[in-house]
């Protein structure tokens, strides 16, 4: 039986070699934790396009690809990237378009409703880093060494930025339960 890590990297190699059939099987295999890594370090209705950033950018350097890293670990990696850059684009078109922070507060509201809501709320109050490292580990299950090489940082920071964010998460529910946010008396 083949090594699913080793069928992916050879999968990537004949991709690289402009394989059509190989491409698309690399974007079958990785895309579902390469969307959800850019749900939570994005945001849900951004993820699509962000996904599709990261493919373009990863098989636009696909044959620079040395395997130093797994190829799951080197693609979300890009997509890492590619959410830090689109953030960072959106904080300069809003400061051009807005300059009143109170206003743009008002215009970041979304009507959403149920516990996937709930979810994206307290992850969404998580200082970025802290919701990286927590995302890649907690909801996305990569252990503590691939999510560093993931993040670019020693394994003792995610496990840092992991426990501090699960602290982050607690407060916030204790804080929702006292100012009555929905779904914080459940979480408890």
């Amino acid at each position: 039986m083949t090594d699913p890590v080793d069928e992916l990297a050879r999968v990537a190699r004949d991709a690289a070699d402009g394989d059509p059939l190989a491409a698309a099987a690399l974007v079958r295999a990785t895309q579902a934790e390469v969307w959800r890594l850019c749900a939570h370090l994005g945001d849900r209705q951004s993820a699509d396009d962000l996904t599709q950033e990261t493919y373009l950018r990863a098989f636009g350097s696909l044959h620079r690809f040395e395997g130093r890293s797994t190829v799951r670990t080197w693609l979300l990696s890009i997509a890492r990237r590619t959410c830090a850059d689109a953030i960072r684009a959106r904080k300069r078109r809003r400061l051009v378009l807005v300059g009143d922070d109170e206003l743009l507060e008002r215009t970041d509201g979304v009507d959403r409703t149920g516990q996937g809501a709930a979810v994206d709320d307290l992850l969404a109050r998580l200082h970025p880093d802290r919701r990286e490292a927590f995302v890649l580990t907690q909801l996305m299950g990569l252990p503590y060494a691939e999510a560093a090489e993931v993040a670019g940082v020693p394994v003792g920071t995610i496990r840092s930025r992991v426990a501090r964010a699960r602290g982050d998460l607690v407060d916030a529910l204790a804080d929702g339960a006292d100012d009555g946010w929905p779904g914080a008396a459940r979480a408890r």
